[in-house]
């Protein structure tokens, strides 16, 4: 897998409706879709939740390679996760090698779950591909308002979040020209076993590390330059509204909520 493949925290700007929906609305219908995802107990309700996503990339005019992009990075995990369901759910035993048991329960839940975890990791890439790092800054710091009364540091966080989620991408940048630049001094990165490939990438370590502190460095110098205090008497040059589209794209999830919640019933009316 290639780094320019990573697009965890890539904003790609445009005028579509999902785009023009208030970063609030976003977060919140973000948070709603993964407790649906969450609540799904029959397969027919993926379909669903596969639906709205499709629908919403559509919509958005975000590229579908680009949810293969989104993850490409988790599949180790979804394969771990599918394996360790494979083998240690009990039930009608399909396949026996050994102390290894495959069950057909152990099948399903381990495609239903790798499924639910695809689902999961593109529904929640939209919300970063369609919102600027200001916008979801301005957006969390205001949902998480009421903390304030209770002395919790709600612009600080939001903008630790924000900035985080802005600098994986030159974080990526940075670290495929360093390899680039290692492997031309004749460094070999991809031979040999797990221990020699470990050991291949303290170079490449060491001064994206100096990089990411001299960033952090120049950031923060950039930021007392411009007087920035804080978010206390801040100011923002856009104010965020809520509007009609906002009302329609929760009431369409919602919808599928309803939807997801009657057909988890259906085993049982069988």
């Amino acid at each position: 897998m290639a780094l320019k493949d990573i697009t965890i925290g890539q904003y790609f700007p445009g005028h579509s409706f999902v785009h023009q929906v208030d970063p609030r609305m976003k977060i919140i219908i973000t948070f709603v879709y993964v407790v649906m995802l969450f609540m799904i107990d029959h397969p027919a309700g993926l379909l669903v939740g596969a639906l709205f996503l499709v629908v919403a990339y559509g919509v958005s005019g975000i590229p579908y390679k680009m949810i293969l992009k989104s993850l490409k990075p988790m599949v180790p995990i979804i394969l771990f996760t599918g394996i360790l369901n494979l083998f240690f759910i009990q039930g009608d035993t399909v396949f026996s090698l050994w102390i290894l048991r495959i069950s057909r329960q152990g099948i399903s839940t381990a495609v239903f779950m790798a499924v639910r975890i695809l689902l999961l990791i593109a529904g929640t890439s939209l919300l970063t591909y369609t919102s600027s790092p200001i916008a979801l800054t301005d957006a969390i710091e205001q949902l998480f308002g009421p903390l304030k009364k209770l002395h919790f540091p709600v612009h600080e966080l939001a903008m630790m979040m924000t900035i985080a989620l802005r600098f994986i991408p030159t974080l990526i940048e940075e670290t495929d020209k360093i390899m680039n630049a290692q492997k031309a001094r004749g460094a070999d990165m991809e031979s040999g076993g797990l221990m020699q490939r470990a050991k291949a990438l303290i170079p490449v370590l060491i001064p994206l590390f100096v990089s990411a502190f001299r960033r952090a460095d120049e950031l923060a110098l950039a930021m007392e330059c411009r007087c920035y205090r804080g978010g206390e008497g801040r100011t923002r040059m856009r104010q965020l509204h809520y509007s009609f589209r906002d009302g329609v794209a929760l009431g369409v999830l919602i919808c599928c909520m309803v939807g997801i919640l009657l057909l988890n019933r259906l085993p049982a009316v069988l």
